[in-house]
């Protein structure tokens, strides 16, 4: 695939595949792995579909062209549709140095407005009564501070604070950082499980390994921190893994699917009859601190929210059933 996409090469040195340079570019902006494996993809999907004709050749014409048939024929949803787009931008404007103009003749995958699934305090303590040891642990820090299922499983350490009682974000949407509550009922399991997280760190290193994965910046200008305990995941995963981009041998976090898992197989047994998530728990923790009296803008911060905007969608469940409105037939007579 990738020797059919190759720029053209000049007489002295030839040019990397096409694919290749995305990937460097990529690397050296410090986009994740996810981000980029997913970029590859689209813009691979994108050449196949104009029957392997070289980026540099088209343009806005064949890009629209593309994004309008995956919502047209291929019933996208309108953030499948963007992340595409985003794929392709990042295509022509980072690697190739070509300018997108005004996609105008896009036909775009609408995107409906949703309410968030959220989950009553009840119903939370029915799926946590089927969640046990560590999946547990994990779901209580998506319930109890807001975290996004990869903010948990990426936790290092150095950003859990006991004394203060709260967990530093590092990193996180946007690339922003902040700050939310660590619950006091889950400090003591929490240092059971950087207890038992330690004990492998240390075989690790007695067996030539403790290295954990650092932002590239960091590794080149500490770099021993990626053998420090600070620097360790909260949760790491059960098993040594090579590195697909350096080819090191290192102890990973753990994966999130066993937490996606074990929430479903927990609310399937619990009877909630709702489509709860990893993610619902955050929606439920936003809700939850809304009803409290909290205000807004305080939520706003825990969740990270750029815009006020984003947070003011967990007001429509606040209080009272029916968004506060009662109805004529709970007020009839007889």
């Amino acid at each position: 695939m990738e020797t059919l996409i190759a720029a053209s090469v000049r007489a002295d040195k030839p040019k990397k595949k096409l694919l290749d340079q995305v990937r460097d570019v990529m690397r050296l902006k410090h986009y994740s792995l996810r981000t980029e494996r997913t970029y590859c993809e689209w813009i691979e999907r994108f050449i196949r579909f104009h029957r392997m004709r070289h980026p540099a050749e088209m343009a806005e014409a064949e890009v629209g062209e593309f994004l309008t048939d995956l919502a047209r024929n291929g019933n996208v949803s309108a953030s499948t549709q963007n992340q595409a787009l985003s794929a392709l931008l990042f295509l022509y404007r980072e690697v190739l140095k070509q300018e997108i103009g005004w996609l105008q003749q896009v036909q775009r995958a609408k995107k409906p407005a949703r309410l968030p699934v959220v989950l009553s305090r009840d119903e939370v303590h029915k799926i946590f009564a089927h969640l046990h040891g560590t999946t547990r642990l994990m779901a209580g820090l998506l319930y109890g501070s807001g975290l996004r299922l990869m903010e948990c499983t990426r936790l290092r350490v150095k950003d859990v604070d006991f004394a203060y009682a709260r967990i530093t974000v590092r990193d996180a949407k946007g690339g922003r950082d902040r700050v939310t509550m660590l619950p006091l009922n889950l400090a003591a399991p929490l240092q059971r499980q950087l207890e038992k997280a330690r004990a492998q760190h240390e075989q690790d290193m007695a067996d030539g390994f403790g290295e954990v994965w650092l932002p590239d910046a960091l590794a080149r200008k500490y770099p021993s921190a990626a053998r420090e305990w600070v620097w360790q995941f909260v949760f790491p995963s059960s098993r040594i893994s090579v590195d697909p981009r350096t080819q090191k041998k290192r102890r990973h976090h753990v994966d999130e699917s066993a937490l996606q898992q074990a929430v479903k197989k927990a609310v399937r047994a619990s009877g909630v009859n709702k489509t709860a998530s990893c993610h619902t728990f955050r929606h439920s923790f936003a809700t939850h601190l809304l009803e409290n009296s909290y205000d807004i803008r305080t939520v706003q911060e825990l969740l990270g929210h750029k815009d006020v905007s984003t947070t003011m969608i967990y007001t429509h469940v606040l209080n009272k059933p029916g968004i506060g409105v009662k109805s004529p037939l709970d007020q009839a007579v007889g």
